[in-house]
């Protein structure tokens, strides 16, 4: 199997990134299936794409050379696997990036992570509000079931414009901040994240469905939502909220089997080295 092509140590104890797989859609209800290939996908398309020979030697496509931040690829991983695996890095002080997967992953994820940090400020980015309480466990139900491991008031969903009337009662209960794509369009991408980056507090944790951006940019996933946010935009919050540092962070919901020319995996990609390359590290 390929590893991501922005790894730069074959060493857990000196990584302080890691890449973690997680091929696994058990609890999606989605009509597209195939989400479980993202994780080999966009290991594949990075080094098809973000890596070039120059003569003799591989030159990466954002400028890693230099830097002091080392990542490394775990490989894959089953979700019987996740506590073990997060507690393992987290208890190392490194920061775990993840590929899914459907987004039930999350779920298991922060509850995991909710052994090392007592309160998660979470950003959500994503086309549907995942706020259904009626039937949980699932891709549906995700920030309900993690509500008691989450700071609510310092957390915050962006990219909503698909919600159920029961996720809006649910959002209105809780008083979650939500940011739509047309809060962007009418107040501007600047003043949009000096927001986010003003309500947001420690432990931030970041996760990220590709289907918060519009399919004209990202077509391969399993729920496509038109009227999203737009790949710059998007990655221009993530940069900002990475540069203020994170403790971890995960990309949902790319459904290869349903991609344009590899569009949305090789932006997955990218996303992941964007996000590397700005963090500031906050374990």
């Amino acid at each position: 199997m390929d590893k991501i092509c922005w790894a730069n140590t074959e060493r857990f104890e000196e990584a302080n990134y890691v890449i973690v797989g997680i091929p696994d859609e058990s609890q999606s209800h989605a009509l597209r299936k195939g989400t479980e290939e993202a994780p080999y996908r966009i290991r594949q398309i990075s080094n098809e794409r973000d890596s070039f020979e120059r003569s003799g030697k591989t030159s990466l496509g954002r400028p890693f050379t230099g830097s002091t931040k080392k990542v490394f690829d775990l490989g894959n991983i089953t979700r019987v696997e996740i506590d073990e695996t997060f507690d393992k890095i987290t208890s190392s002080s490194k920061i775990p990036i993840s590929i899914g997967g459907d987004h039930s992953i999350t779920r298991q994820i922060i509850h995991s992570m909710a052994n090392r940090f007592e309160k998660i400020s979470l950003v959500y980015f994503d086309a549907h509000p995942d706020f259904v309480s009626s039937t949980t466990n699932y891709y549906g139900s995700v920030v309900h079931d993690v509500i008691p491991n989450i700071d609510v008031d310092s957390s915050i969903q962006i990219g909503i414009r698909t919600p159920e009337q029961e996720e809006l009662d649910n959002i209105n209960k809780y008083n979650l901040q939500v940011i739509t794509p047309f809060d962007i369009q009418e107040q501007g991408i600047k003043k949009i994240t000096e927001s986010v980056l003003n309500k947001i507090g420690k432990n931030v944790y970041v996760s990220f469905d590709m289907d918060c951006i519009d399919p004209a940019f990202a077509p391969g996933v399993s729920v496509p939502v038109p009227m999203g946010l737009s790949s710059t935009d998007a990655m221009y919050i993530l940069k900002a909220i990475a540069a203020k540092g994170i403790v971890g962070m995960d990309i949902m919901e790319v459904c290869p089997s349903f991609d344009v020319k590899d569009r949305t995996s090789h932006l997955a990609s990218r996303i992941i080295s964007e996000v590397i390359y700005s963090s500031g590290e906050t374990q």
